[in-house]
C-alpha cells in the first residue's frame, strides 16, 4: 500500500488531507477518444452532427462541464473544488474519430486532474448516448490524462 494517497496506516479508505498545503494554480488536460464506424461518419456529417435528441457537440460539451463541476459527487474522495475554468473541446480526426480534450484551471490545494477526466468521460459518453441509434460498434477507446501542472508534482 505504499504510494497510495487514500489509504492510512491501518489500510483503511480515506480522504487526502490537504489542510496544510499551499494553494496554487493548477490545471489538468484530460482526453476521451470516440471510434465511429465509417457509415456512422458519413450519417453524422450528413446530418451536422445533430440527432433527434439535439446537436451533439454542443449537448457533449454542457455535460462535460457539468460532469466536471460535480466530480466530488461521483469519485468518494474527491476534494469538492470551485473551478474557475473548464473547456471542452471536441475535434474530428481524419479517421472519423472525436477526440474530446476537457481541461480545467483552479487555485487550490489539490489537484484537479479528476475533474478533467470525468468531463471528458461524461462528453464521451453523452457522444455515445446520442448517436448509439446509429450502431452499436460506436466506442470510446481511451481516458487519458494529457498534463497537469500545480503543486509539488
Amino acid at each position: 500500500m505504499a504510494g497510495l494517497t487514500h489509504v492510512d496506516a491501518q489500510g483503511h479508505p480515506t480522504m487526502v488531507d490537504v489542510g496544510d498545503k499551499a494553494v496554487s494554480q493548477r490545471t489538468a488536460v484530460a482526453e476521451a477518444r470516440v471510434r465511429f464506424p465509417p457509415a456512422v461518419v458519413r450519417a453524422l456529417g450528413e446530418a451536422g452532427f445533430a440527432t433527434r435528441k439535439g446537436p451533439v457537440f454542443h449537448t457533449a460539451i454542457v455535460a462535460g462541464v457539468m460532469a466536471a463541476k460535480r466530480t466530488h459527487e461521483l469519485i468518494p474522495f474527491c476534494h469538492a473544488l470551485s473551478l474557475e475554468h473548464c473547456e471542452i473541446r471536441i475535434t474530428p480526426d481524419y479517421a472519423g474519430n472525436l477526440n474530446i480534450e476537457c481541461e480545467c484551471t483552479l487555485s487550490a490545494k489539490t489537484g484537479v486532474e479528476m475533474e478533467a477526466m470525468t468531463g471528458a468521460s461524461v462528453a464521451a459518453l453523452t457522444i455515445y448516448d446520442m448517436t448509439k441509434a446509429l450502431s452499436l460498434e460506436i466506442h470510446i477507446t481511451q481516458v487519458s490524462l494529457l498534463q497537469k501542472s500545480g503543486g509539488k508534482r
